[in-house]
């Protein structure tokens, strides 16, 4: 078993580069199959989920090339569409963007159901009621989900009963070469939309209004291959600015876009911590003394889910009771039981976690529950004294570049060993 073990207490100081957008990433990274021609993807983390996806890819007949470390170049000329392997596509939530793709491509998809972090029920009814829309015929069974569209899509108004980022995105790429002009109503206006519309456009396609709630999209015959670089993953520098407020320390990170943090930026200057902006950079410092705070996540720009576990550690370290409202996802509190176990005082009252900040914290062993559940559990070990044993990283490097050799660059005390099997906590050096 791999596990990361954190000697906490030791404030951040020093640089941090934040990689490319893991949610931009891979649907832009499946959009290729729509392109006869290669295209090279540049700022690509470094991450199992990209190595999975490329590896489905390639298993669909996309040529591979990586370049670089964060640098390939796939030529989809010779796709087969409906050949993904099902045992990788369910190590996935992204994977579904294949059938935007395939749609797109061959007028057809047949993909497994997705898998991906557990938050309780997550449907994709309106990426279905959207690809019915554009003229497609959707069932699912033996857990595959099959689009056909026997006449060819066409374009469509689509209308959201409530807002999807998958669902945009899905029928974004199944639609850029549909005839006539599609119309999303209602749509997400996460960042990585925006890129994924950019990527494509860079291709040849025509998508206006993405980052709006209404987004057109004028068919085009073909795509043509391009290069194009992901923008970087507003999540990942989220969690590194929580990580400097929870030591006490002062963190610059790099290559940022700062527009797509201000809803983390506002909240953690509510909590008394102090941030300068520039041009693709912040700089975060804090004292250590937090104050309590009131958070609800909504779509961006909101308050992004993504970062709701890491700010719950936030929440525990602060003086006062603390109020972290979950609006997007109906299971994404599991991890308040790793919480527990070092201390802290949590009560959840359905959607809502009453967090009492202040309760002193230990060191203990807990488990990454899931990709932003593991990020908080980090943050929690760099920020108590003592040694804390996370398992289950498996998820934090799904979505997580490097991250110990991020954190050890700038001070931490933290390593990624391998445990036999059974041995008791605290016995590993």
């Amino acid at each position: 078993m791999e596990k990361i073990i954190i000697n906490g207490g030791i404030p951040l100081r020093g640089t941090v580069e934040i990689s490319g957008m893991k949610n931009g990433a891979l649907p832009i990274l499946f959009a290729s199959i729509l392109v006869k021609g290669k295209c090279v993807i540049e700022n690509i983390p470094a991450i199992n989920d990209v190595y999975i996806s490329l590896d489905i890819l390639q298993q669909m007949g996309v040529s591979v090339r990586m370049i670089d470390r964060t640098t390939v170049e796939l030529d989809a000329t010779h796709a087969v569409g409906g050949t993904s392997p099902i045992s990788l596509v369910r190590q996935l939530r992204a994977s579904y963007y294949l059938l935007g793709a395939e749609l797109g491509r061959f007028g057809k998809a047949y993909v497994g159901y997705p898998g991906g972090c557990d938050f309780g029920v997550r449907p994709i009814d309106q990426h279905i009621k959207g690809f019915e829309a554009l003229g497609a015929s959707v069932t699912l069974e033996g857990g595959y989900i099959e689009a056909t569209s026997e006449f060819g899509l066409t374009g469509a108004s689509v209308f959201f009963d409530e807002v999807t980022v998958g669902g945009t995105m899905n029928i974004i790429l199944a639609a850029v070469t549909a005839p006539g002009t599609t119309v999303i109503e209602n749509a997400a206006r996460e960042p990585h939309i925006v890129d994924l519309a950019n990527f494509l456009n860079t291709c040849g396609a025509r998508v206006r209004g993405a980052g709006t709630d209404t987004i057109r999209i004028r068919g085009v015959d073909a795509l043509h291959g391009c290069t194009y670089a992901i923008i970087p993953d507003m999540i990942e520098a989220g969690t590194y600015m929580m990580a400097a407020a929870a030591t006490g320390g002062t963190l610059r990170i790099n290559n940022v876009i700062p527009k797509h943090l201000e809803s983390i930026t506002m909240k953690l200057q509510e909590m008394g911590v102090d941030i300068v902006e520039d041009d693709d950079y912040v700089i975060v410092s804090s004292s250590g003394k937090l104050r309590k705070v009131n958070v609800k996540t909504q779509p961006y720009p909101g308050f992004p889910t993504d970062m709701q576990p890491q700010m719950a550690v936030l929440m525990c370290l602060a003086s006062g009771v603390s109020f972290l409202n979950e609006s997007v996802w109906d299971n994404r509190f599991k991890y308040v039981e790793q919480l527990h176990r070092m201390g802290a005082s949590i009560k959840i009252d359905g959607k809502t976690a009453i967090v009492e900040g202040g309760v002193p914290l230990t060191a203990a062993q807990v488990s990454a529950v899931d990709l932003r559940a593991g990020a908080a559990m980090v943050i929690a070990g760099l920020a108590i004294e003592g040694k804390t044993e996370i398992d289950g990283i498996h998820c934090i490097e799904r979505g997580y570049d490097d991250i110990v050799g991020k954190l050890r660059a700038v001070g931490a005390d933290v390593k990624k060993v391998v445990v036999p099997d059974g041995m008791p906590f605290g016995m590993m050096a």
